[in-house]
């Protein structure tokens, strides 16, 4: 499968189109989200398979989301062993709007061998790799046209008053009239038209071309939504890709006006970039040229502050660019580092470079497990970026599951003397503290007072005993962070000469070392809030996964504007979160997803504790 986006030009009967092919897979659809910032319109290809419809309302839903005009292609017909409108009958539910057949399939022993198109009303037959030869109908096949075309013309005539009079008095419509309404449907957004074939074999691709090349809007109708009158030259940021000798690429649609090579630009209207290199793109080929004009999409060299999604102008202030979709949340996380320390600046470096070629990986810093966690949207997505780390940018780098941010509290009060006392010749070293010890609620974190009266402990010493305390609650008994406890200075004494900050730093980290296991303390683990959007028949699975990793349902409700879809809210352990979304979508035919964020600690005791233990590496008191 397609990891990426690809680019490639054709012409067809005199007209050029540019093709930009997105990986279809639910962890790469992040490819895609760039990508509809500067195309006119979308070729869906889907097949007939129940399976995969949840996947194919993912990618409808996204299209509709950003008004795209968008046309479905039915492929692999030759393998289809029902009706191609009971095909749609299962594929409806995945789009908001009608799918209407353009054409239906000639049947011979139950394998399509041709087509009748029923704007044209003609019946053309399929010839391996070649174009298809029109044909004369049979009385059957015209009756069936007749069927169909009425079905699809009652579709065009919801949106147009004078086609349904024409139906309901049994008035042939004009053809004109027809193919009227269905370029106008099409590219408002009120119908999807579907046509089908073979890829494999070349069938029906010809009569998918016509279709773009009459029907098609051209790319005035993707600048008119966000350019004005004056503009001079716009071109919309669909990618950005580092290449290995030739630095940051960004891969943008003209959408007015001409860009040459060398050109100062505005980004978003306000930063100055200057273009260093023009370039055509086929695949993984880049031409270099001179200028490129309206409707072009052109690579262009080293602008370093332009993202995916903004918008350049030769024009200052002008324009604020499309409001691109939020990142998608990751689903999946690992802690990834360099094999051999001299790396590590370089893996920052690149870590950064696939970010950006990806807003859907992100890249943050666990500060409580010292780790680098590289985020994606799945096993393959965090796949593909390991070995790019590998192959693109020569990196020995080795990942596993990030470590949970355990923490520990206590469950009881203890009152403890922490004394450190040496000599060593000259002044020696004399901190005595009398601590206080008690837990505190849930989310308060850690205070320290005190209540030293008649000097027993000088003041300028207080800060000390207090950062000695805090440095020992970095790890308790179980060797995690101590969170919500209150420390109370309540005695002490001092020497006059060999008293100082060091030592009542180390008599507080004393005291506390030997208190905390007198405190029965407790681990907490971090509990996070989970909602999950999957196929309403998958629901019940989904309950019984959440259940089966300790998590507690807190309901579920119809996902808002997905017909078929149920949110589920739950409360779950981050242990268990880890793999989560690889039997989620294993559960759901591989469209399933979730958001979470933290919600709270939680104490962990019992086996579930001594397991938490033994996973990181931890032994209990």
């Amino acid at each position: 499968m397609s990891v990426e986006v690809n680019v490639a030009d054709t012409e067809y009967l005199g007209d050029r189109f540019v093709f930009v092919d997105c990986p279809g897979s639910v962890e790469f659809l992040s490819e895609m989200d760039g990508a509809l910032s500067g195309v006119d319109m979308a070729v869906v290809v889907a097949e007939d398979d129940e399976r995969k419809v949840p996947a194919l309302q993912l990618i409808l839903k996204a299209l509709e989301a950003r008004a795209i005009p968008r046309v479905l292609f039915l492929n692999k017909i030759d393998k289809s062993s029902r009706r191609v409108r009971d095909v749609l009958t299962v594929l409806q539910p995945a789009s908001e709007v009608p799918l209407v057949l353009r054409q239906i399939p000639i049947w011979e022993d139950s394998q399509a061998t041709g087509f009748i198109d029923l704007a044209l009303e003609r019946a053309h037959v399929y010839h391996e790799k070649e174009p298809s030869t029109e044909i004369d109908m049979s009385d059957e096949d015209r009756t069936r046209e007749h069927e169909a075309r009425f079905t699809m013309l009652e579709h065009l005539a919801d949106h147009d008053d004078d086609l349904m009079e024409a139906l309901l008095e049994d008035i042939a419509p004009d053809r004109d009239l027809v193919f009227s309404d269905l370029v106008k449907e099409m590219q408002d957004g009120l119908i999807c038209p579907v046509f089908f074939g073979s890829a494999d074999h070349g069938n029906g691709v010809s009569r998918l071309l016509k279709a773009l090349r009459h029907e098609a809007p051209f790319v005035d109708t993707l600048s008119n939504r966000i350019l004005d009158d004056n503009s001079r030259a716009a071109l919309q940021v669909i990618k950005t890709l580092h290449t290995q000798h030739g630095g940051k690429i960004s891969i943008a649609r003209v959408l007015e006006g001409q860009v040459s090579d060398g050109d100062s630009l505005f980004r978003n209207g306000r930063d100055e970039v200057k273009v260093s290199g023009l370039f055509s793109v086929f695949g993984q080929t880049a031409s270099k040229i001179a200028t490129a004009g309206k409707g072009d999409l052109v690579a262009l060299g080293r602008l370093e502050h332009v993202e995916t999604g903004d918008l350049l102008s030769h024009d200052e202030g002008a324009f604020t660019g499309l409001n691109s979709p939020e990142p998608r949340s990751p689903a999946l996380a690992t802690a990834i580092e360099a094999v051999q320390r001299k790396d590590e600046v370089r893996l920052s470096a690149a870590l950064a470079k696939l970010a950006e070629e990806d807003p859907s990986l992100s890249i943050s810093q666990n500060q409580t497990t010292a780790e680098t966690l590289l985020k994606g949207q799945g096993e393959m997505h965090l796949r593909v970026a390991q070995e790019r780390l590998a192959g693109k940018y020569g990196l020995d780098v080795s990942a596993h599951t990030p470590h949970i941010p355990y923490a520990e509290t206590i469950r009881a009060r203890t009152k403890v003397r922490g004394r450190h006392k040496k000599q060593s010749g000259g002044h020696g070293q004399f901190g005595d503290v009398v601590l206080e010890i008690s837990p505190l609620p849930r989310g308060e974190g850690i205070q320290f007072s005190d209540t030293i009266t008649g000097g027993v402990v000088p003041k300028q010493y207080i800060p000390s005993v207090r950062d000695g305390a805090l440095d020992a609650l970095g790890r308790g008994t179980f060797g995690f962070p101590v969170v919500d406890v209150a420390i109370c200075l309540t005695d002490g004494s001092y020497h006059s000469v060999d008293s100082s900050d060091q030592a009542f730093k180390m008599a507080g980290a004393l005291a506390i070392r030997e208190g905390l296991p007198d405190c029965k303390p407790v681990l907490l683990e971090p509990i996070h809030k989970v909602v999950i959007a999957c196929p309403n028949d998958a629901t019940a699975r989904v309950n019984a996964i959440v259940s089966a990793r300790r998590g507690q349902l807190l309901g579920f409700d119809a996902r808002p504007n997905w017909p078929g879809w149920d949110e589920v809210q739950a409360l779950l352990p981050e242990a268990e979160i880890g793999d989560l979304i690889i039997e989620l979508r294993s559960a759901t035919a591989g469209v399933a997803s979730y958001v979470s964020e933290f919600d709270h600690m939680a104490e962990l005791s019992g086996k579930a504790a001594e397991q938490a233990l033994q996973r990181s590496g931890k032994q209990a008191a």
